[in-house]
């Protein structure tokens, strides 16, 4: 499950954003659109990409200076892969790809697998450490069991920071921007079950393996990184 989810938060690309993307009118999304009665604005606009940032300020739709078009609700451009991503949490050095709206389950389940495997070396070197305490000859330095220490909290700690994060329905890109003031919702902010959703898919059967089911995939534009429904009654003043 490892490798599994290693290769494929590796070989998927996060998402990168169409070059002549632009916001679909109310009349080509249609009232059956399941954003519209979860309270998400649709934007009224053209094929003009010389738009400016403000025109979309309740929308969340973005410009992007580096690339000189718009982007959608929670795309970042990424410096090291020079362009738009797609719900875009982080450049991750372990993958050597983003992170973004199309392998961020993948990335999650690396994690997950890599801290259970992380469990399996440490329950292995259990009698190693009681070795040690004892002043037996081991086979490993303690540098080497430090090392393997330091891996599982690290692995520990990202996990639980990420889990944190999916649960309140942040990026790290979010979550580092994020208004300081007090009292302020998070517009996409669900709820933890919906927010798990968004990432994992309505499916339990498949939140454990990095695949999402084709009703998924149809019903729920938030997996493909374009569109995201907010909070009912959402205020950005409150």
């Amino acid at each position: 499950m490892v490798l599994w989810t290693y290769a494929t938060v590796v070989l998927t690309d996060p998402g990168g954003v169409p070059l002549n993307w632009r916001p679909l009118r109310e009349e080509e999304k249609g009232d059956a659109d399941p954003l519209v009665g979860l309270g998400y604005g649709i934007a009224k606009i053209g094929t003009n990409q010389s738009a400016v940032p403000g025109d979309f300020k309740n929308l969340d739709i973005g410009f992007c200076l580096k690339c000189n078009r718009l982007k959608p609700p929670r795309a970042h451009h990424c410096s090291i892969c020079n362009r738009c991503i797609l719900k875009m949490d982080h450049h991750c050095g372990w993958v050597a790809n983003c992170v973004g709206a199309l392998n961020y389950k993948s990335f999650l389940l690396f994690l997950f697998y890599t801290f259970l495997a992380e469990i399996l070396v440490c329950l292995a070197l259990l009698r190693v450490f009681m070795e040690i305490f004892n002043d037996d000859e081991v086979d490993l330095t303690p540098g080497k069991l430090a090392a393997t220490f330091i891996a599982f909290v690290s692995v520990l700690g990202f996990l639980i920071m990420h889990i944190t994060l999916v649960g309140a329905n942040r990026t790290t890109i979010e979550f580092q921007a994020k208004d300081k003031k007090t009292g302020l919702t998070w517009r996409y902010d669900l709820g933890w079950k919906k927010n798990y959703e968004q990432v994992f898919g309505t499916e339990k059967k498949l939140w454990l393996i990095p695949v999402y089911s084709k009703d998924d995939k149809r019903r729920m534009p938030a997996l493909q990184g374009f569109e995201y429904p907010t909070r009912p009654n959402w205020d950005p003043q409150h």
